[in-house]
């Protein structure tokens, strides 16, 4: 299997490592205590994983945006991407 078109690097593995890894907490958290739908700042009703996906897709809009106003590298941006992570799960 030829996976030449791809840049697998190590950062590029931990970044797909750490979604899978995600999903599968998610998994086991939905199994053991299964949560109802709640309502939040937004004002419609979110489960656990649309607040993930919530999550993940505004980290990839701060990364960008991180990319496009200061550039490489992403410290900064990963730690601004958890926050926004924490805050999305506990208001959301």
């Amino acid at each position: 299997m030829d996976l030449s078109w791809m840049g697998w690097t190590v950062p590029t593995a931990i970044f797909f490592i750490s979604i899978a890894t995600a999903l599968v907490i998610m998994i086991i958290w939905s199994i053991k205590t299964p949560q109802a739908p709640r309502v939040g700042i937004l004002r419609f009703e979110t489960t656990p994983g649309d607040r993930l996906f919530i999550s993940l897709l505004g980290s990839a809009f701060i990364c960008l945006g991180w990319l496009a106003l200061f550039g490489a590298p992403l410290w900064w941006a990963l730690l601004v991407c958890f926050l926004y992570a924490l805050s999305v799960f506990r208001w959301v």
